[in-house]
């Protein structure tokens, strides 16, 4: 993704190498046509082995990506005498703020996303099975527009909405619990991602209060995104609702986290979010708390939002307040 992001090739095995006067780029006869028409750039076709081909074509005091080389690929290039040192977080840190063009792509994946969500919402989900219905999504998604869908969905009902990433099952959906749905498009490359949680007719009052309770922390934490707020200060507005209501031991998530090439990437909004998990013009959040009761049911709500200097710029539309199927 980061050689996706810095130079737009799509490659299972390309490496980029930036140096103070140029930059090159490798990789294989498979993608050596596509690389070599990428502007800017100088490429060098290499053997199927990637690393130990580099191992041999450099010299010197490397930088690597060390959260992306793994520890058979860090051997190959130490093999070759290289000078290896590991940075963290470099493109990951550009990713996080998006410019407008990128914003443009994400918006329209939101957009697509939310016009999903109100044909599904028309759909019978009492007696069909997660999986259909999570198949049915995904070809509104199609038909709609999208390249493809950011993740698996979730269609989580009943007790399996308890799972925060329940796999949509061949259990049939019963009247009278609740339907957590989850799910996201890509359009030209970039991510949405959105959650729902219907009801299937009335609930049960524990799973109603905590609808409740749930929608009133996402609200909240949504008008704490602003510039300069921290992953952490921004996860506690919601965290401590859902405690002061006597169910924080069922939110055991983060809040959110940033959406862009990938569905999850920097920043996050979260207790373990770190310092350079401050909210900034251009990034791209989700916030999304959840309430899981284990054997009867789960709650989340989320929602896709850009980072402004005025505020939080919402991309999902679709309504919050309890909206009934059968």
């Amino acid at each position: 993704m980061n050689v996706l992001y810095l130079v737009g090739l799509e490659s299972s095995n390309a490496a980029l190498l930036v140096e103070p006067d140029r930059v090159r780029l490798f990789s294989d006869f498979r993608y050596a046509e596509a690389a070599s028409e990428v502007d800017g750039v100088v490429f060098a076709e290499t053997k199927r082995n990637l690393l130990s081909d580099l191992a041999e074509r450099l010299a010197g005091r490397i930088g690597f990506e060390a959260d992306h080389v793994t520890f058979a690929g860090y051997e190959a290039l130490r093999g070759g005498g290289l000078d290896l040192v590991p940075r963290r977080g470099l493109v990951e840190r550009l990713r996080a703020v998006k410019d407008e063009e990128e914003l443009e792509k994400i918006r329209r994946a939101a957009e697509i996303t939310n016009e999903a969500f109100e044909r599904f919402a028309d759909e019978t989900f009492i007696g069909r099975t997660e999986r259909e219905l999570a198949w049915r999504l995904d070809s509104l998604f199609h038909e709609l527009g999208s390249e493809g869908v950011s993740f698996e969905t979730i269609v989580a009902a009943g007790p399996n909405g308890a799972k925060p990433h329940a796999r949509p099952s061949d259990r049939k959906i019963a009247a009278g619990e609740t339907v957590v749905v989850d799910a996201g498009c890509i359009v030209e490359d970039y991510c949405s991602d959105c959650t729902r949680t219907f009801a299937t007719g009335p609930l049960p009052d524990e799973l109603e209060h905590a609808y409740g309770v749930c929608r009133e922390a996402q609200e909240a934490a949504l008008q704490a995104v602003r510039t300069g707020a921290s992953g952490v200060d921004v996860d506690r507005v919601a965290r401590d609702r859902i405690a002061e209501a006597g169910l924080g031991d069922a939110f055991g998530h983060g809040l959110g986290h940033g959406v862009g090439l990938l569905v999850h990437e920097a920043p996050r909004l979260s207790p373990n979010a770190t310092d350079d998990d401050v909210l900034a013009p251009g990034n791209v959040v989700t916030v999304e708390p959840g309430i899981y009761l284990g054997g009867r049911g789960g709650i989340r709500i989320e929602d896709l939002v850009v980072v402004t200097e005025d505020g939080p710029e919402v991309l999902t539309t679709f309504a919050k307040a309890l909206v009934s199927v059968e």
